[in-house]
């Protein structure tokens, strides 16, 4: 094909066909020239080598020149697609923010004579590579979030604004803000999220800023008790989403996130997370679209562009109001591989024993009231201490299954995981003996990292099988922070005065009452006893016989559910967690003890410790059938 072919398929002279691909078209009328262009495209008509020799030739190429091309896709599947359409290649490169690269990169283009360039500058720095383009007559289109003279952008300030405004109307207050990193796009969301805290008078700081939601970030968000988080990137905030699940923090029923979208829908399942879809994908297609008009001089140009953004959420699946503290619990006590030996009669000095059969499990008296508060939809924090083998990862394991966050768990390197054996005798009696590792190693500094784990929740259970002085530092914390404690001992042989000072409820067995204060016999008389040290609830657990209470008002006792004992081994644990969780929904007293009493007769009915613990559908299953009274809302307190 010649220029005499197009210039017969347009109806013009040659000669205009001439000037129009040589770029010498000032004065030929604007339809004429899109008409030849159209026709060029169209048959890929390349002029005669006298004529492509020529500089100004058009090549029908543009150059794109991004940041990063991964960063970029959407818009530059958008440049692409309009590209196409109007019978342009691309040629693509990156800077990589890299200013030395960047004008390696401009120089590049220009040699390719490309007919335009979209370019996303690398720095605010970028703007003297204006004058290499310039110098060579080359059409621009600038885009990216540097404050650059008719640049294309998209408004994140106004974006971070909406994130963070639509989780302030949601009642949240404690809002981190996490970015993709520090560039332009991520500085300008970020004064959009200052912005909006400022008109809704919360305070902003620093501290509050994160680049990645790393194991650290957890930690920070349980330490700092935010409720919720804006973030700018997609994947960060798919990221985000999986630690939080790892660690048993569910979105949005613990914790609320909005996020900036894909303007695409992923073709694989992801979590569902409110947020705005910014249309990357349309304003690269107006981006290429203007960079083309200007190449082929099409009048009514628009100098710069903001892309119009949504107005509102996708959804709310990801939002909802910061969550109540009753359902977050700090459990400080021990974890063990606990191996049941079954037995016909408990091992007697001197004497042989011969055992039946035997299972190895989770146990220890902190797992066990973690897994009985997480199977009753609490949020359970553990802090305890593993060592360095084999069986911490088992318990591990173990706990992520039975939805406990592990963040607060040390792993000492010095030292082995806590072993339990336990005796089990036929009519559901135990004798335990206690290894204790590394829950021997479980200090007060420990206790102290953690300290942001006790904001925000109701109850701190605490038991001794780990040293006394951690047990009455976690009490003091508690305390501070206004946290209820729930003490059980074992193996206590004296109690601490201190301890007793920061101690608001006190569960001990009978055995364990007796060995406590050996001057009284009665239950009654032990239980004035720790009373009077200054505890001011006092529940003795009493096995078959129920249990009895001791306050300021009551003193009773409650009796036991009739259900045939298996295994004792946990039912104090039971007891104690099913007593938290009712009693921090602000049930009456003498309900939890009731509940709890049934929730440990269901416990000892089965064998095991944390198999046996039951879960809070089956448990108020069980109460609308036998005990309707004890659910019925006015039998409890108005939070």
């Amino acid at each position: 094909m010649t220029i005499t072919d197009i210039a017969r398929m347009a109806g013009v002279s040659a000669s205009t066909v001439s000037k129009i691909i040589n770029g010498k078209d000032e004065h030929i009328n604007p339809q004429t020239r899109t008409r030849v262009l159209e026709i060029v495209k169209e048959y890929n008509f390349t002029p005669y080598s006298t004529v492509k020799n020529i500089s100004p030739t058009k090549k029908f190429l543009l150059g794109v020149l991004l940041r990063s091309a991964k960063q970029s896709d959407n818009m530059l599947h958008g440049i692409l697609h309009a590209a196409q359409n109007r019978g342009y290649g691309i040629l693509l490169l990156e800077s990589y923010y890299d200013l030395t690269q960047e004008t390696k990169h401009i120089t590049k283009l220009c040699a390719n004579r490309v007919d335009g360039i979209i370019w996303e500058p690398a720095s605010p720095n970028s703007l003297s590579s204006v004058a290499i383009l310039e110098r060579h007559n080359i059409p621009y289109c600038i885009t990216g979030n540097y404050n650059f003279p008719s640049a294309y952008r998209i408004d994140f300030h106004k974006i971070g604004n909406l994130l963070t405004q639509k989780l302030i109307d949601s009642k949240h207050s404690h809002i981190a803000c996490l970015l993709k990193e520090e560039n332009a796009d991520s500085d300008l969301f970020l004064e959009g999220y200052h912005k909006c805290l400022y008109d809704n008078h919360l305070p902003f700081s620093k501290n509050n800023i994160y680049y990645d939601p790393g194991k650290e970030f957890i930690q920070e968000i349980i330490k700092c008790h935010y409720t919720a988080v804006v973030c700018n990137h997609y994947e960060l905030s798919l990221s985000l989403y999986e630690m939080l699940d790892k660690q048993h923090i569910h979105i949005p029923e613990d914790f609320s996130l909005t996020s900036i979208l894909p303007s695409y829908t992923p073709d694989v399942y992801l979590p569902e997370i409110s947020g705005i879809s910014v249309p990357f994908y349309d304003f690269g297609v107006h981006l290429c679209e203007d960079l083309i008009d200007t190449c082929e001089k099409i009048p009514n140009k628009e100098c710069s562009y903001t892309v119009p953004l949504p107005l509102d959420l996708n959804h709310k699946k990801s939002i909802a109001t910061p969550n109540s503290p009753h359902k977050n619990f700090v459990i400080v006590g021990s974890i063990h591989q606990d191996t049941t030996f079954n037995v016909s009669e408990l091992p007697q000095s001197g004497r042989t024993l011969k055992i039946s059969s035997s299972v190895s499990t989770l146990g220890g008296k902190g797992a066990n009231q973690a897994v009985g508060i997480a199977k009753l939809n609490g949020n359970a924090h553990l802090i305890a201490a593993v060592g360095n083998d084999y069986d911490a990862s088992l318990v591990l394991n173990m706990l992520d299954e039975e939805n406990i966050s592990t963040s607060g768990i040390c792993r000492n390197k010095s030292s082995k995981t806590g072993k339990a054996y336990i005796y089990l005798e036929n009519d559901g009696e135990s004798a335990i003996t206690i290894l204790p590792g590394a829950n021997d190693m479980l200090t007060p500094e420990n206790i102290r990292k953690k300290e942001g784990f006790f904001k925000h929740c109701r109850f701190c259970l605490l038991s001794n099988e780990i040293p006394i002085e951690t047990v009455i530092t976690a009490a003091e914390i508690a305390k501070q922070n206004g946290v209820e404690t729930i003490f059980k001992p074992a193996a206590l042989k004296e109690f601490p005065p201190h301890l007793c000072e920061n101690i608001d409820i006190f569960i001990p067995n009978r055995r364990e009452a007796a060995e406590l204060c050996p001057q009284y016999s009665s239950v009654e008389q032990q239980a004035d006893f720790f009373y009077h040290l200054g505890i001011p609830t006092v529940i003795i657990t009493l096995g078959s016989k129920g249990c009895y209470l001791k306050t300021a008002e009551h003193a009773q006792f409650f009796p036991a559910v009739d259900l045939n004992a298996i295994d004792t081994t946990g039912g104090a644990d039971a007891f104690i967690s099913a007593f938290a969780t009712y009693r921090s929904e602000d049930y009456t007293l003498e309900q939890s003890i009731q509940i709890a009493t049934i929730a440990a007769a269901f416990c000892v009915s089965r064998q095991g410790v944390h198999s046996a613990l039951i879960d809070k559908n089956s448990l108020e299953m069980y109460l609308a059938k036998k005990h309707p009274d004890l659910l019925k809302p006015d039998h409890m307190i108005a939070g």
